[in-house]
């Protein structure tokens, strides 16, 4: 059986064709960008390295890695997610698509560079599986980021019983029809994200820590954004969380060492190395 949910796979289909990226300016793209691979070694990269983006997506991220490389596979085991992907990546000559699952993709194990995966292996039935399927086809000591939603174990328990309230809020929308989903979503980002977003934004104007305010991470985000974002969010139908340890272990047991977390929201972002 393939390690793929194909409700959830359609889903993401529909939110890129909805929300291409077109909207979001250079300098968010960047910011968003930076967040994420705060802590990849671009300086252990060799000249002109082939890497792999798995779960592509719009190819928001590849838009940034490209240039930065010899050769990116952007792969995604959605066919709709893919057509966006080779739109918006069309002026970049070193970019080649692949649509398939992650325990299929046509790539030669060992052969890689590097390699990264953003929210996207928390939502496949296997997780482990997924990231052992990435880090075979890494040549040893390449590098693999990964972003995989936390089980908010660094938040209070007042914090985690609001998610959980929320999570109930995502399985009963996410069984809607798409244009339900995407109706119900939008509601909670006009009323929910951008409200608590510019509330956060201007606590810290004023010098307050706004790290405890739920979507604090919004405050310097656009309502395009956040729009996306309750659509990944609420609309997706399989969603797993992980707390950093086993995230860790998870990494570990596929053949990754020296692994390395970020500090920093979003979490968890973390980074390790292929050794065997």
């Amino acid at each position: 059986m393939d390690n793929v949910d194909r409700r959830t796979v359609s889903g993401f289909g529909f939110e890129w064709k909805t929300f291409d990226q077109s909207k979001v300016s250079a300098e968010e793209s960047e910011r968003l960008f930076k967040g994420y691979f705060a802590i990849f070694p671009w300086d252990k990269l060799p000249l002109n390295a082939d890497g792999i983006d798995v779960g592509c997506g719009s190819g928001r991220w590849a838009r940034q890695v490209a240039p930065r490389v010899g050769l990116l596979h952007c792969i995604d085991a959605s066919a709709e997610a893919l057509s966006v992907a080779r739109h918006n990546l069309a002026e970049l000559k070193n970019c080649d698509f692949h649509c398939a699952s992650v325990d299929n993709m046509p790539i030669d194990d060992s052969s890689l560079d590097f390699g990264y995966s953003l929210g996207v292996l928390h939502h496949v039935p296997d997780t482990s599986a997924a990231i052992r399927s990435c880090v075979q086809k890494l040549k040893i000591g390449a590098p693999f980021l990964i972003y995989l939603y936390y089980a908010l174990e660094n938040r209070p328990a007042w914090f985690r019983l609001i998610w959980e309230s929320t999570n109930l809020l995502r399985r009963f929308i996410s069984e809607r029809p798409h244009s339900i989903r995407l109706a119900m979503t939008q509601i909670i980002a006009a009323t929910l994200y951008y409200p608590l977003a510019r509330l956060s934004l201007v606590a810290e104007m004023a010098g307050l820590n706004v790290d405890g305010i739920p979507l604090s991470f919004y405050r310097t985000k656009s309502f395009y954004t956040m729009r996306t974002d309750a659509l990944d969010r609420f609309g997706t139908s399989l969603e797993q969380r992980f707390t950093a340890d086993q995230i860790r272990a998870m990494m570990v047991g596929a053949g990754l060492c020296n692994v390395k977390f970020s500090d920093r929201n979003p979490f968890w972002c973390a980074v390790g190395y292929r050794q065997s």
